[in-house]
């Protein structure tokens, strides 16, 4: 029997396969075999943020900008290759709340950074 995926709603391990569907008897939520992660939870109605190479992200992941950024308000700059550890993600135009060392706390937006 090969390796199913957890429910993306409930998290449950109990998934079985009826057609080209997998289906999750907990909660009763149904997916397409085919479809990636990302497409699975967008589809559960989770809130997917991906970095510049399509690569989800999550709370607490490293990443490293990819593009000069100017800070607003300052005349520093956010250079490429600046690495940033343990973002948070949030709501809203910028999607990652981090702390960029020698600038401060800063927001991102998630197509300016890749995971590292």
């Amino acid at each position: 029997m090969p390796d199913l995926p957890a429910c993306p709603v409930c998290a449950s391990a109990f998934i079985y396969e009826y057609s080209n569907m997998l289906v999750c008897p907990e909660c009763a939520h149904e997916w397409s075999a085919d479809l990636t992660e990302a497409e699975v939870a967008e589809a559960a109605g989770q809130r997917v943020v991906t970095d510049a190479n399509g690569a989800p992200l999550a709370d607490g992941d490293s990443v490293t900008v990819i593009k000069d950024l100017k800070v607003r308000g300052s005349s520093s700059v956010v250079k490429v290759g600046t690495r940033v550890k343990n973002i948070r993600l949030v709501d809203g135009d910028h999607d990652i709340d981090c702390r960029i060392p020698g600038i401060g706390s800063m927001g991102l937006k998630s197509e300016f950074v890749r995971k590292a």
